[in-house]
């Protein structure tokens, strides 16, 4: 049985999906004062976010990255479904960083240095995209290993009977 990712995008996602997963992990048990500290930040980029209690907050934080750090490590999740998801999440992530104060420099996106933490998540934004873009416009059929040995010992087979023909003409 094939697996809905390939060779290729197995990198990506184990390192975005270990990332994620924990970061998810050490907010799991975050105390009262990280807590409010976590939900202070974002409540002051997104003041909607200013109704939900703190520890409440950061444990829906929490479950949110464990869940796509797993989806991502996950290889019988589809990539365009971990791209998607990881892309959602970058976005939220970057949407923070271009909305809060001091977070970039004066008329500039290059970030401060208070910015830079968080600046530096464009990567999986890049990763979200990439994956997003792969699982969707590339429609090829997945192969086991299986095919791909007995492919590549056809088209093997086929080179040496053709070059067999180029020899006697």
């Amino acid at each position: 049985m094939a697996l809905p990712i390939t060779l290729s995008e197995i990198a990506p996602r184990i390192s975005a999906g270990a990332f994620i997963l924990n970061s998810g992990l050490s907010k799991r048990g975050a105390d009262e004062a990280t807590a409010a500290g976590v939900h202070g930040f974002a409540a002051g980029t997104f003041p909607v976010l200013k109704s939900v209690p703190p520890q409440q907050f950061v444990q829906g934080l929490a479950t949110a990255e464990i869940v796509l750090g797993a989806a991502l490590l996950a290889p019988f999740v589809p990539t365009a479904v971990a791209g998607a998801a990881l892309t959602a999440f970058s976005g939220g992530l970057l949407a923070l960083y271009l909305k809060t104060p001091g977070m970039r420099k004066p008329n500039s996106l290059a970030p401060t240095e208070q910015g830079l933490a968080i600046a530096k998540d464009v990567w999986l934004l890049g990763i979200g995209i990439g994956l997003l873009t792969r699982g969707t416009v590339d429609r090829r059929p997945r192969v086991t290993m299986k095919q791909a040995n007995k492919l590549a010992k056809n088209q093997a087979k086929q080179a040496a009977r053709e070059a067999r023909r180029a020899a006697t003409s």
